[in-house]
């Protein structure tokens, strides 16, 4: 069955890309799921107008994204929390809480953008990587303070 990916599907393609797969799984997987639709020529002419729209929406997607990136290469975010004898945190620092902290200092970021691996859970300065975009990544100095008592 030939169907027009509305979303990114691993394995499979890109949105707006006819691809040819089985009657089942287009069927049971992806039309239940809207992440393709059967491609017939009225979906055809939909899709390619979605896709230029894409296109562009993309375009000032990355510019901003650029942007971003540039002020944020300057930025050193402070975070305190209480820790313990041997700088160990009583908790952790999450991207949740480095999304706060650059929100306070006037960034918006999501809190899915920032890739830490592991939550921070000792004093000192760390660099917090960013994917801002699927092309634009950033970084953005990062102290985790004592809590002043």
């Amino acid at each position: 069955m030939e169907v027009i990916l509305r979303a990114d599907v691993p394995k499979l393609g890109h949105r707006g890309e006819v691809v040819n797969v089985a009657d089942g799984y287009a069927r049971n997987y992806l039309l239940p799921r809207k992440m393709a639709v059967a491609a017939t020529a009225g979906n055809k002419k939909v899709i390619e107008q979605e896709k230029t729209a894409s296109v562009r929406r993309e375009v000032t997607d990355k510019t901003q994204a650029e942007q971003l990136a540039k002020m944020l290469a300057d930025v050193t975010v402070v975070v305190a929390r209480k820790a313990g004898e041997e700088d160990q945190l009583y908790g952790s620092v999450t991207s949740i809480d480095v999304a706060e902290a650059l929100q306070a200092k006037g960034y918006s970021v999501d809190r899915r953008k920032i890739q830490l691996e592991d939550p921070i859970r000792t004093l000192g300065e760390f660099q917090v990587p960013l994917r801002l975009h699927r092309n634009v990544e950033a970084a953005v100095k990062l102290q985790v303070v004592r809590e002043a008592e």
